[in-house]
């Protein structure tokens, strides 16, 4: 098939085509096989091929696929809510069905708005965030999302919700160091909302683990239980954004339970339904659901697909997969193993000056220079260069930002399937480390990397 009309990332760009997925495996129609090194963009998290998915797809086909969720409720909705509420932390036990990760951080954003109006107090409608985030493409999400990069064309549209440092340790942004810190990067968040006026905020939101805008930043412990206790001080939400981070992905049911910390809203989507299905939520308290029960009765957000039972019936399954199959604890003690083989590769190539994550979300960061932490120039573009030569030797990685303007810096995110074993790692690691060999062999020769460390 030569002629196209589908619109591709990038319009001259030449991609192979898929033919079928196999565990943590893709297959392309030359017959090429490729590790899924990142499970697509984070989201298959139960690896491809999965019959027990495929039946129940069918089942739920043959009997309803879509009904209006003003006409109708349906019973795959109604347990997959349910199931949420058994997974979420504290009482966060509601959920609203969406379509995307960007949709439920969008709904988070107009819940926590609507949670104040319903309390009399309509004057709290900004949404604070931090640098180096993203929350999604609709223009309320992208107003929430630090991602230089991805603001740069709607500025002019966008709120300027992005306030707060990101607690970036490899690059501090108060030149210090964890624990003499004392967390000054949640800190921040106290003295911004008391510059602005906690009359004027609705909440705080953020990604347990920072993703595509950073690479697997993991905060330094006791930094959420800091941002709770400022949250809960001046009266504001705090929503977790768990669309990349959650559904066991990070060793537990959610990113955020790593810490004490329980949020008003949870954003949960990509491995929710492991790409089966489009479906994403926001998982609301009971705190924050009571004075719209009491008041307006009804949620001001929804989109045509919203709860549809053929999307529930299957995020469902994959849910009940992931416990059967003791997925959360493979994740945690696998991603172990994949950060420590990491490590040991920043050992050998100069080329990666930071290696981080948790669970089975790992990031690594590239440099020009490690003993100062120089970044390349944007116009080698070091994340291409490795992203290329890993598909070329048969391994997909994420692209994402690093730096701490968020425009300078290279790196990648390394996120296999929650279902990958130790010799799957050990393959991913080996092809990977080819990928790195050759770029860093390059960059040597060009004159662009510091060998020294």
């Amino acid at each position: 098939m030569n002629e196209s009309c589908l619109i591709k990332p990038l319009l001259n760009g030449r991609y192979p085509s898929v033919e079928y997925g196999q565990g943590i495996y893709l297959y392309d129609s030359d017959g090429k096989k490729y590790i899924d090194g990142s499970s697509g963009a984070v989201t298959a998290g139960i690896g491809h091929g999965v019959k027990e998915i495929a039946a129940v797809m069918k089942e739920q086909a043959e009997k309803v696929s879509f009904v209006y969720r003003s006409q109708f409720t349906n019973k795959p909705a109604e347990q997959l809510a349910l199931k949420l509420k058994q997974w979420a932390p504290g009482n966060v036990n509601w959920s609203f069905f969406v379509n995307s990760g960007s949709e439920a951080t969008e709904t988070a954003m107009k819940v926590a708005i609507q949670y104040w109006q319903e309390k009399k107090r309509p004057g709290k409608t900004k949404i604070l965030s931090r640098w180096m985030s993203y929350h999604g493409i609709t223009i309320g999400a992208l107003s929430m999302s630090g991602h230089v990069e991805r603001r740069a064309r709607f500025v002019p549209l966008l709120e300027d919700f992005p306030t707060v440092e990101p607690p970036y340790c490899y690059r501090c942004s108060f030149n210090n160091n964890f624990p003499e810190c004392h967390l000054l990067c949640a800190d921040q968040l106290d003295r911004a909302i008391r510059r602005i006026g906690s009359d004027h905020i609705a909440a705080f939101i953020a990604e347990p683990i920072i993703g595509a805008s950073g690479a697997a930043l993991v905060p330094p412990p006791g930094y959420y239980e800091q941002i709770k206790e400022i949250c809960l001080s001046h009266d504001i939400l705090f929503i977790a954004d768990e669309v990349m981070t959650g559904i066991g992905r990070c060793g537990k049911k959610f990113a955020i339970d790593h810490w004490q910390a329980v949020p008003d809203i949870i954003a949960a989507g990509k491995g929710m339904s492991a790409g089966y299905a489009p479906i994403a939520a926001t998982i609301i308290s009971d705190e924050v659901m009571e004075p719209i029960q009491n008041g307006s009765k009804l949620i001001m957000s929804g989109h045509t697909y919203s709860a549809n039972p053929q999307s529930a019936a299957i995020a469902l399954a994959v849910l009940k997969y992931i416990e059967n199959h003791g997925l959360i604890s493979n994740a945690a003690e696998k991603g172990n193993e994949l950060l420590q083989k990491l490590n040991q590769l920043k050992q050998n190539y100069p080329l990666i000056g930071d290696v981080r994550g948790m669970g089975m979300l790992t990031g690594v960061e590239f440099v020009a220079n490690r003993g100062t932490k120089q970044p390349f120039s944007r116009v080698i573009n070091v994340t291409k260069l490795i992203i290329d030569k890993s598909m070329e030797k048969g391994l997909l990685v994420y692209p994402a930002s690093s730096g701490i303007e968020g425009t300078a810096g290279d790196a990648v995110i390394i996120a296999p399937p929650l279902t990958v074993r130790s010799e799957e790692i050990a393959e991913l690691v080996t092809v990977f480390e080819e990928a790195v060999k050759e770029v860093q062999a390059e960059l040597l020769l060009r004159g662009h990397l510091h060998s020294d460390v």
